[in-house]
């Protein structure tokens, strides 16, 4: 059986959703500081130019250089981040095969305005954890462990959105605007799930992980 240890992020990767298809039990980092430029607040998507970033702004603590706690952090709202990103994904995905399948239950997500990031993300991963026909029912640490004990896979570093962490090649599948700008690899997990539908589950499974 295989355990891993993952950060909650925002609509994460198809690296990231390899992982958690392919685990018999998942945990959720909780109690790590904050990092800037990582998936905790950021997904990419396939837009009709290409790549596109969606970005959730925070509330800042004023104070410069100082750490936080992930759990801590807000989100700034007075932008209207989340209604923006919302029009985005429609504007993505509305033609995709399966978006209005889900559009349902995926939409409200974006209609309350959610105190904590965390809160937010862990939602989101509960709308494709049921999306994908996977049980929600993460663990959640209660202590910060650098090193993790043995029985532990630690796949925290696909929250890591600079660096490439991994070697796999992500087999492709029709997206939106491949016609445009060929296939983009991987993106949020929602682009697999707007464009594959029920069969993005088994896409996930098949899909080998390997970690640099």
């Amino acid at each position: 059986m295989s355990h891993i240890l993952l950060h909650p992020c925002y609509f994460g990767s198809v690296a990231q959703f390899t992982a958690i298809s392919q685990a018999n039990e998942i945990s959720f980092e909780a109690c790590d500081n904050y990092q800037k430029q990582t998936y905790r607040n950021r997904t990419y998507i396939y837009g009709a130019n290409g790549k596109l970033l969606l970005n959730i702004p925070i509330l800042h603590s004023g104070v410069k250089g100082s750490k936080r706690l992930y759990k801590d952090i807000q989100i700034e709202h007075q932008f209207n981040s989340l209604k923006i990103h919302w029009k985005s994904f429609e504007a993505a995905y509305r033609t995709s095969p399966f978006f209005e399948f889900y559009e349902d239950e995926f939409a409200p997500l974006f209609e309350n305005k959610e105190k904590f990031l965390m809160d937010f993300n862990l939602k989101c991963n509960e709308f494709v954890f049921d999306a994908l026909g996977l049980d929600y029912n993460p663990q959640k640490t209660n202590e910060f462990n650098l090193k993790l004990s043995n029985n532990i896979i630690d796949y925290r570093e696909l929250a890591t959105s600079k660096s490439k962490v991994y070697n796999t090649e992500f087999e492709k599948y029709i997206q939106v605007f491949s016609d445009k700008h060929g296939f983009l690899s991987n993106l949020s997990v929602l682009d697999v799930l707007f464009n594959l539908g029920p069969s993005s589950l088994e896409y996930l499974e098949n899909q080998k992980l390997e970690l640099v």
